[in-house]
C-alpha cells in the first residue's frame, strides 16, 4: 500500500466518530461544498449508516455529494481524516478529566490509522484535544506538520464574538487569539487584540469603556467558561466546533495559509517545548506550515509557560502509567 496505489482525493474527507460533535461537523461540512465524497466511521455502524443516510437526504438542496458509512479501509486516499471519536465531557468535568478515558480509546484508533499508511491530514478534535493530539502524533508516526488538533478556533472564536458584543462592532474585524491549552489554562492575548488594526484598547475607550482590567477579566472568565455553560444547559457542545472543523477544513483544502490558533507540536518557542499547545499558525495544504512568532507581553508568556507545564505533567503521566 504506497501513495502511487492510493493517491490522495483532495475533494474527499473522512470523519472518525458520529457522535454530536462528528456528524454536526459534517453537516457543516456537506454545506460547504468543499467535498464531493465523505465517509463517515464509528464503533457503532448503524449510527454511522444513519448519519449518511439522513445527510444523504438533504443532498437536493446543496450541492452532489456522495456520503456512505464505511471502515478504516476508506480513509486511505481522504485528504483530511477528522477524528472526533471519544467519551464526551460531562457537567462538572474538565477536559483533562477525560484523558485516560480517550488515550484509551486513541490507543485502539491511531494504530489503524497508522496502519494503512495514510498520507492526509489527521485533524483532532476529540478532548482533551492537546493531549490526544499529542498522543495521535506519538502512536501513527506521522509527520508533525500533518497532525493537528482544532486547539483553541473555537475559544478565539467565542474571544472575538464576546468582544464584538462588548463594542458593539461586527466579530469578523476583531483580531484576537486565545492560546494555549485548549481548557482552563489557556490564556488571552491582550496585548495584540486589535479592532482592525486599532489597538483593542483604544477602541473600548471610543466606545465607553474605561474599566479595562474588569472587561478583561470577565470576557476572559465568559471564554474560559462557554463550555461549561452550555454543558450545563444542553449537555454538550457541537455547532461552534463544528464551523471551526469547517474552517480549519477550507484553509487546508484551499492552500489558504491562514493564520489560525490549532494545536500542534511545539519547539523551542517561548521556552516551550516538546508539547502540543495552540499557537497562531500558517494553516495550507500540507498542514502546518509555520508557528507565526507572535509577540507577547512578559506576562502572557509566563501564563503561556504555565499553559504548556500544565499539559506536559499530564502527558509525562499518561505515557508513564501507559
Amino acid at each position: 500500500m504506497n501513495r502511487k496505489e492510493y493517491p490522495i482525493n483532495p475533494l474527499k474527507i473522512a470523519i472518525i466518530g458520529c457522535g454530536m460533535v462528528g456528524s454536526s461537523s459534517a453537516f457543516a461540512l456537506m454545506q460547504s461544498g468543499l467535498f464531493s465524497e465523505m465517509v463517515l466511521i464509528d464503533a457503532n455502524r448503524d449510527r454511522a449508516e444513519g448519519e449518511a443516510m439522513d445527510l444523504s437526504h438533504g443532498l437536493p438542496f446543496a450541492r452532489p455529494m456522495n456520503i456512505y458509512a464505511g471502515d478504516y479501509d476508506d480513509i486511505v486516499n481522504a485528504a483530511i481524516i477528522v477524528v472526533t471519536a471519544g467519551a464526551a465531557q460531562k457537567p462538572g468535568e474538565t477536559r483533562l478529566d477525560l484523558v485516560r478515558k480517550n488515550v484509551a480509546i486513541f490507543k485502539s484508533i491511531i494504530p489503524e490509522i497508522a496502519s494503512r499508511q495514510c498520507e492526509g491530514i489527521l485533524l483532532i478534535v476529540s478532548n482533551p484535544v492537546d493531549i490526544l493530539t499529542y498522543t495521535a502524533i506519538r502512536l501513527s508516526g506521522f509527520p508533525e506538520n500533518r497532525v493537528i488538533g482544532s486547539g483553541t478556533v473555537l475559544d478565539s472564536g467565542r474571544f472575538k464574538y464576546l468582544l464584538g458584543q462588548h463594542l458593539s462592532v461586527d466579530s469578523r474585524n476583531i483580531h484576537a487569539f486565545i492560546i494555549g491549552e485548549h481548557g482552563d489554562s489557556e490564556l488571552a492575548v491582550w496585548s495584540g487584540a486589535s479592532v482592525s488594526g486599532v489597538p483593542i484598547h483604544d477602541f473600548c475607550e471610543m466606545r465607553g469603556h474605561m474599566d479595562h482590567d474588569g472587561a478583561m477579566e470577565r470576557l476572559y472568565q465568559d471564554v474560559k467558561d462557554s463550555a461549561y455553560a452550555i454543558i450545563k444547559r444542553k449537555g454538550a457542545t457541537y455547532y461552534g466546533v463544528a464551523m471551526a472543523v469547517r474552517r480549519i477544513c477550507e484553509s487546508i483544502v484551499r492552500d489558504e495559509k491562514s493564520v489560525l490558533p490549532i494545536s500542534s507540536m511545539v519547539h523551542h518557542k517561548y521556552g516551550i517545548d516538546d508539547i502540543v499547545l495552540s499557537l497562531p499558525a500558517i494553516v495550507g495544504s500540507e498542514g502546518v506550515e509555520a508557528i507565526v512568532p507572535t509577540p507577547l507581553s512578559p506576562e502572557e508568556i509566563q501564563k503561556l509557560q504555565a499553559s504548556a507545564n500544565t499539559l506536559k505533567a499530564v502527558a509525562e503521566e499518561v505515557f508513564t502509567d501507559a
